[in-house]
This record gives C-alpha cells, sequence and structure tokens, in this order.
C-alpha cells in the first residue's frame, strides 16, 4: 500500500503526524521525530504571542488507558519559536505545521503575522482556549460566531498557507463549529484536541493529584470520541477538507480507523509514551501490512471509505 500522502499541495511520506504538545517542543525534538521515529510531518506545540508561564507541577499523570495533561500550554513566545523553526528549517526533514493560541481574536491574528514569514507548511490554530472577551469565558471551539471569527481573522492574513482549525469533542455540536470555519474559509481541520477535563484523586491523601485539579484527557480511551469527531466533521463537510486525526492512536489498525472516518493525516502525541519516539514508523508499518492482507493499493482508497459504504447500503 502506497503510504505516500500530499495535502494541498504539500507532500508527507507517510501519513503519520506528531501531534502539537509535550513532546515537541524544540527543533530538535521535531527533528528527531521525523528522521529517527519515521513521522510524515511534525507539529509545532502551541505558540502565543507572549511568554505564558502554564500550570506547576505536577501537571500529568498517565495509566494504560488514558492521560490526564495539565501543563497549561506553557510557551516562551514568538522570538524563542522563530529561533526553533528556523534551526529546523535548515535541513527540514517533513513539512512543519504551526500551531498557534490565543485568548482574543485579535491576537490569533497577530501570533499569525508574527510567524508566518517562517513560512511552515501549515498553519493549526488552536481554538480550546478560553475566549476572554466572551461574558463567560466560553473556549472558541464550543461557540461557531467565536470560531469563525477566529478563522476569519487568520485567513485574512494567512495569504497562501492553508489553515487547520483544531476543534474540540467538548463542542455541543462538532460539526456546527466545522461549517462555520469552512463558511470562512478553512483549509483543513485537526480533529480532535483533549477531552474533559478530567480529574484523578488520589485515594490517601484524598486530594486531586494535579496541581491544576483538572486535566485534559488523551490516550487510547477517547479513540471512539475521536472517530465519532472527524466522521461528524467530515459527513458535515461534504468530505471536501482535508482532516488530520489526532486522538487514541497507538497501532496502524487505529490510524486506519481514523481514515475510515475521513481523516486523511494522522497526529500521533500520547502513544510516544507507551510504543517510544519510532511509533510513527511503527504505526506507519503496520498501516502497510494492513492494506497488504487487505488488498488496499492506496491510502485514499480508506479516506472516508465509512461514508462510501454506509452511502452503499441504501
Amino acid at each position: 500500500m502506497k503510504l505516500l500522502q500530499t495535502v494541498h499541495g504539500v507532500t508527507f511520506q507517510n501519513p503519520t503526524v506528531l501531534a502539537s504538545g509535550i513532546w515537541g517542543i524544540t527543533a530538535a525534538s521535531w527533528r528527531r521525530a521525523a528522521e529517527v521515529g519515521g513521522a510524515g510531518g511534525v507539529t509545532t506545540k502551541s505558540i502565543w504571542l507572549h511568554e505564558h508561564k502554564g500550570h506547576p507541577n505536577p501537571t500529568i499523570i498517565s495509566t494504560e488507558h488514558w492521560t490526564l495533561n495539565a501543563v497549561g500550554v506553557p510557551d516562551a513566545g514568538p522570538e524563542k519559536a522563530r529561533e526553533e523553526i528556523a534551526a529546523y528549517m535548515v535541513r527540514k526533514p517533513a513539512p512543519l505545521i504551526l500551531n498557534i493560541i490565543a485568548d482574543t481574536v485579535e491576537n490569533y491574528a497577530l501570533t499569525a503575522a508574527a510567524l508566518l514569514p517562517m513560512k511552515p507548511d501549515f498553519l493549526e490554530v488552536n481554538i480550546s482556549c478560553p475566549n476572554v472577551e466572551d461574558e463567560f469565558g466560553k473556549p472558541f471551539a464550543c461557540s461557531a460566531p467565536a470560531a469563525a471569527a477566529v478563522t476569519k481573522a487568520v485567513k485574512a492574513i494567512a495569504g497562501k498557507t492553508p489553515v487547520f482549525i483544531k476543534l474540540s469533542p467538548n463542542a455541543l455540536s462538532i460539526a456546527e463549529i466545522a461549517i462555520a470555519c469552512a463558511k470562512e474559509g478553512a483549509d483543513g481541520f485537526t480533529v480532535i484536541n483533549t477531552v474533559g477535563p478530567g480529574m484523578a484523586i488520589d485515594i490517601r491523601s484524598r486530594m486531586p493529584i494535579l496541581s491544576n485539579r483538572v486535566g485534559g484527557m488523551s490516550g487510547p480511551a477517547i479513540k471512539p470520541i475521536a472517530v465519532r469527531c472527524i466522521a461528524d466533521v467530515y459527513a458535515a463537510t461534504e468530505g471536501k477538507l482535508p482532516i488530520i486525526g489526532t486522538g487514541g492512536v497507538h497501532t496502524g489498525e487505529d490510524a486506519i480507523e481514523l481514515m475510515l472516518a475521513g481523516a486523511t493525516l494522522i497526529g500521533i502525541g500520547t502513544a510516544i509514551g507507551t510504543r517510544g519516539f519510532d511509533v510513527f514508523a511503527k504505526v506507519a508499518r503496520e498501516m502497510q501490512e494492513w492494506g497488504e492482507r487487505e488488498g488496499v493499493e492506496d491510502l485514499e482508497e480508506l479516506v472516508g471509505g465509512m461514508h462510501r459504504q454506509l452511502r452503499k447500503g441504501k
């Protein structure tokens, strides 16, 4: 099975992508994911307009089923990000997806403007942060008008750089959010961000384990939610916009399931902690082996395959 994927004119040697998060903070980690780990593409951590401190330790707790993450999206700001991106671009081994985050629509646009000169292949817009200008601080990802406003503002300055909006499973209707963003020119989506927040309690001290008390949940337990959300977004946008599917992927068969729901590329993060930094190569190999067994020659046969099968059954 051919694993090469071309999205908006950008070629990925295989569909696996390092997801934005704690495993990809520096140029060295992005390079390691691509050159050693076998990732087809890499995504930066979320970058703010100004330095953002995040939360104090402890910030992460994991089991074999799930991970709770309450790092609070710490970041040194655009100047440090430009240094790391420049270092990666010297010998860029795989496409770079630049992830940005902000607390106002204006700051999304300003952050994008500060970093787009670095010429990332895609711009990924994390809209899961609370909107400080909203009366109740509702996250952008949970409001169709707010998500649309961010999309419009970023698209206005993105030029030819494709803009992917990272959607949250916590929205009442993720399909409604996707449609609103698509109307404002979104070029694709990343589906999904973490689920929750969730909480873990130490039964001896009777206190929350995380200093922030709650954190976003990732890992195998959220895969069925990711599959449903990807399927909803694909159907709502009629399969016209590419989706980076992420959430609970640990094996090649997990990745194929997300592709059948509608994903074009596959983001992997939490699985690095359980399967090693070469999880990307492992997943790609498992996909290849599955394709050979099933007689599938091209990944495009898989993308959205469930939807086509359902239509056949009617």
